[in-house]
């Protein structure tokens, strides 16, 4: 330019603001619809835990916490392996018993005011299979339920085949969830004295029928959840009642879900999805209606890890995972 150009102060401070509003609010737009916008991270893996994880020699199918004493009990199979491995949540080693357990599927700790018992449901075919059986700490059995050995149908309550899961609540009411792929496809609710309270489910996909009912846990509100595996839902039931209440199957369109476990305030629902080695988290819905299913955070495990069950300490809000593909079980804290 061959004369001066003069600029106004005022207008050039004019124009710089509405190029920064309008740069920033692209930046906004720009995170919140980017399809690599990171999650807010919710847990993180505890890489001290256990402290010796050689102890694990099997497959680890299962695990259960208990919250008031501090354990952590893991359910593995193998030949010539300790069936149940005992833990400190700290992630010491404490011991392991062998008697009377063939095959574990699930585990469950069931505290009352003056005592402690294990629940494991047994999926073997040999002479202590197709059972559920009570425990104390230590290992002894205290209870079965079913004929050990002998798989029966759905006409016999308490005739099992394959039981995936069971949880007991305080007052010693049981919910089971039985089959892992054999005849029986249901949910069934026990009295503390081991009567019927009610029966629900049949082969199928319809409205109440499974396809592999392989865990089941309860809400705060009343409600019973049910991981129907093979129709990749979670259906949803009432506990006094039996009644259906809903179910989820928006979040499940890649693998259906393993094992649900509530947080410890019941605001999200913790599910394993094996095959695509994923937790996945889900914001827990309040009384009334069900809805669908809204996904809040995954944790991505690592390939063939293959998250099989998961348990959730009540007290700390940790997440163990049992996973039968690393053969190990893992602990997630939250943040």
């Amino acid at each position: 330019l061959s004369t001066p150009v003069s600029f106004d102060p005022i207008i050039m401070e004019f124009d710089y603001y509405w190029i920064f509003i309008l740069y920033f609010q692209v930046l906004r737009a720009y995170d919140y619809f980017s399809p690599w916008r990171e999650q807010q991270q919710m847990y993180k893996l505890d890489i001290g835990w256990p402290k010796t994880p050689e102890h694990f020699t099997g497959q680890t199918f299962c695990v259960a916490v208990d919250s008031l004493h501090g354990l952590v009990y893991v359910g593995q199979r193998g030949d010539n392996v300790p069936k149940v491995l005992v833990f400190s949540v700290e992630g010491y080693f404490l011991y392991s018993w062998n008697d009377t357990v063939e095959m574990p599927h699930g585990i469950f700790v069931w505290n009352t005011a003056t005592d402690s018992s294990v629940w494991i449901t047994d999926v073997g075919t040999g002479k202590y299979g197709h059972t559920v059986k009570q425990y104390s700490p230590l290992g002894k059995l205290m209870q079965v339920l079913g004929t050990p050995g002998n798989a029966g149908s759905s006409l016999i309550p308490l005739q099992f085949d394959q039981p995936a899961e069971i949880f007991v609540e305080e007052s010693g009411e049981i919910y089971v969830v039985d089959g892992d792929g054999g005849m029986n496809n249901r949910l069934l609710k026990l009295s503390d004295d081991y009567k019927e309270i009610w029966l629900t489910g049949t082969n199928g996909t319809g409205i109440g029928q499974f396809r592999i009912p392989h865990s089941v846990t309860l809400d705060g509100f009343g409600r019973v959840w049910v991981a129907d595996r093979d129709n990749k839902r979670i259906q949803v039931f009432d506990k006094v009642t039996g009644e259906w209440l809903g179910s989820w199957s928006g979040c499940f369109s890649e693998d259906g879900p393993y094992s649900v476990r509530f947080t410890a305030n019941y605001k999200y629902l913790i599910v394993a999805q094996l095959n695509i080695n994923r937790l996945a988290i889900l914001a827990a819905p309040p009384v009334g209606a069900i809805g669908d299913c809204v996904m809040v955070h995954t944790i991505q495990l690592a390939d063939e890890t293959k998250p099989h069950l998961v348990d959730v300490d009540m007290k700390s809000g940790a997440i163990y995972v049992a996973e039968i593909g690393a053969q190990q079980v893992q602990k997630y804290v939250p943040l």
